[in-house]
């Protein structure tokens, strides 16, 4: 690649990454650029985060054996070149002998490599902090020149430029988000909080006067739903002003429970989960909470947290009055977004139930990249 070839390269990139305002879109549009641009075959972006976990953030014609069964190959255990950025031996632009990935690949006989035995590895750094690894490869390419090399770095800082700009409006935006719900927070403590609170009181002061039993009855009815309305009110307040799961995911929904007024029994637990993953199961379990204490008739449930090799599991069940699934509109009790909030995380919804035989949702998530030995 002569001069003009690498500075309308880097042109070409730069005029992306300007434009660029969603991450997972930034990476994958920069990676099918530099290919196009490069003549180089294939590549892929992995993303790390504090606790070493990581993704496949973004892929490119990549050969069948490493497309196979879901990129199989490229999400699963570590390799040498994940290896090298967690031990902080990755620091520059490497070409790389022997990739753990591509070997297995090779060995399954899943499809055809395309001749792709290396690749280059470039770390993927915002100031001093790495967030990442860009990988490319060709057929029949053993090794990347010096200034090849030179060429992905220069990428890889650009990159690293876009992925700060990006990830500070993300972080204004989620700070605008978190100041309006405190704010909304505080507006219904300070309202329809002390409303409720007001309406069950004088509804207890009235029946104390009066000796009409139909009146009685209305007062105690009155009773009873403001009170169920203040302690869901109290649940809502308490999560519109924290979404995190800081002391896990089993504990953070039995605090949650105990607001609604449940009793919860948890079994299992996740040894190590992203936290993207974490917060998204968080919130179908806070809405399945607030299913179960609408709706079941019961004030007893199980969250049951299990994880295998492939998959991260959620299971929440109770023993209420159930339900036929097939009488449910589309949108009945939180359906659509729970299902949202699973397919978002690249997971599956099930639901089942009878009448008076209680309710089961189950999700299911794919580990994408964790860890291993």
């Amino acid at each position: 690649m002569n001069r003009d070839q690498e500075l309308y390269l880097i042109k070409n990139i730069a005029e992306l990454l300007n434009k660029e305002t969603d991450l997972t879109s930034m990476l994958q549009q920069v990676l099918d650029k530099l290919l196009h641009l490069t003549g180089l075959q294939t590549g892929w972006i992995f993303l790390l985060d504090e606790k070493q976990h990581y993704t496949l953030a973004a892929s490119s014609r990549l050969p069948e054996a490493l497309a196979y069964e879901n990129k199989r190959y490229l999400c699963e255990g570590r390799c040498y070149c994940i290896n090298q950025y967690i031990d902080g031996r990755l620091k520059e632009a490497a070409n790389i002998i022997e990739c753990k990935r591509i070997e297995d690949a090779i060995r399954s006989d899943r499809g055809k490599i395309d001749d792709i035995t290396h690749h280059a590895s470039v770390p993927l750094k915002s100031g001093e902090e790495l967030f990442g690894i860009l990988n490319v490869a060709a057929p029949g390419k053993n090794s990347f020149t010096q200034d090849e090399l030179h060429i992905l770095e220069s990428i890889a800082y650009q990159i690293g430029s876009a992925y700060e700009r990006i990830r500070l409006s993300e972080k204004e935006k989620t700070m605008k988000v978190f100041e309006e719900r405190n704010r909304l927070a505080r507006d219904l403590h300070d309202s329809v909080n002390q409303q409720l609170f007001s309406i069950m009181y004088t509804a207890t002061g009235v029946k104390r006067q009066t000796k009409d039993p139909l009146v009685n009855a209305a007062l105690k009815d009155i009773h009873s739903m403001s009170k169920d309305a203040l302690a869901q009110m109290k649940a809502l307040i308490w999560q519109l002003r924290s979404d995190r799961v800081e002391e896990g995911l089993a504990n953070r929904l039995g605090t949650y429970s105990k607001k609604l007024g449940l009793t919860l029994i948890t079994t299992g637990q996740f040894t190590s989960i992203p936290s993207q993953i974490e917060v998204g199961l968080w919130k179908i379990g806070q809405e399945a909470l607030n299913n179960i204490s609408k709706h079941s008739g019961s004030n007893t449930c199980t969250i049951s947290l299990k994880e295998d090799s492939l998959y991260y599991e959620m299971k929440v069940s109770d023993s209420g009055k159930g339900f036929k699934p097939d009488t449910l509109t589309s949108d009945g009790m939180g359906l659509i977004s729970m299902k949202e909030r699973a397919s978002l995380l690249g997971g599956s919804f099930c639901i089942e139930s009878a009448a008076e035989q209680g309710t089961t949702i189950t999700i299911t998530v794919l580990k994408r990249g964790e860890p291993g030995d």
